[in-house]
């Protein structure tokens, strides 16, 4: 009987220890997550200050506005969620830019959208990031503030309520925005890939450099042939298939 009375009382002092570690645990976190709070609302003050002594780079240095960007992300603090109400929290942003930092991308994802419809007969919703700024750019008035590639990555972000239809994706190590609700699969990226190096692949490139067997070649091709995204040339022995932008910026260079 003494010995089940020893049991119970141990018992009981662990269930005791358990739920001391365990408030001391929640304790810790708590007074973490405090400290981390209150980190974090300094380095958002800071950045207040350091947007008000800026602001005029910020406005007109594209390359300086980039790096503003990334230090507000580092923190958590993202412009563009920003409100355009005069209510507490939307003072920091205000002025950026000569308006709003929601309406600079706002507006610049507009034009990113016009660009995107305008062109997409062409390369079937499938751009360079670095074609879509130039033609943006010569749209825009003369002494407008430069626009850089960053800007329009940033644009497109906004445009995410919209789904999947305008996304950004990378075709080797260069960075696209696709404007249509397509996936490309492993081969079609790889083929999108190659039509890089000189602006065209053929059935037998492919087979000799990826070592795919000529069906796997004919079909990928076709598809993409079938979706815009290559144009064929029939004129010479072998088709070859070639990138419409790559075409297109050779003609327009000529």
């Amino acid at each position: 009987m003494s010995r089940k009375g020893v049991g119970l009382a141990a018992f009981d002092r662990y269930r005791l220890t358990s739920a001391q570690f365990a408030s001391h645990g929640s304790s810790l976190r708590t007074t973490n997550a405090q400290a981390l709070e209150t980190q974090l609302s300094v380095f958002r003050s800071l950045l207040q200050q350091f947007a008000q002594t800026h602001a005029k780079d910020i406005r007109s240095n594209p390359s300086f506005r980039a790096q503003f960007a990334r230090m507000c992300a580092a923190i958590g603090v993202d412009p563009l969620a920003s409100s355009n109400s005069a209510g507490a929290g939307s003072s920091l942003w205000t002025q950026l830019l000569g308006r709003t930092v929601n309406d600079f991308y706002f507006e610049l994802a507009v034009r990113v959208v016009e660009v995107c419809s305008a062109t997409r007969a062409e390369n079937s919703g499938l751009i360079g990031i670095k074609e879509l700024r130039e033609k943006v750019m010569r749209g825009r008035m003369e002494g407008a503030p430069e626009i850089t590639e960053d800007d329009v990555l940033r644009a497109v972000g906004t445009l995410k309520p919209l789904g999947s239809s305008y996304s950004v994706i990378k075709v080797g190590n260069k960075p696209y925005i696709r404007s249509v609700p397509k996936e490309l699969n492993t081969d079609q990226s790889a083929v999108l890939e190659a039509s890089q190096v000189l602006g065209y692949v053929s059935v037998s490139m492919l087979m000799i450099n990826l070592q795919w067997i000529r069906a796997r070649a004919q079909t990928v091709l076709e598809d993409l042939l079938g979706e815009g995204m290559l144009w064929v040339d029939k004129q010479c022995d072998e088709w070859e298939y070639w990138s419409p932008g790559f075409m297109l910026a050779t003609d327009g260079s000529g």
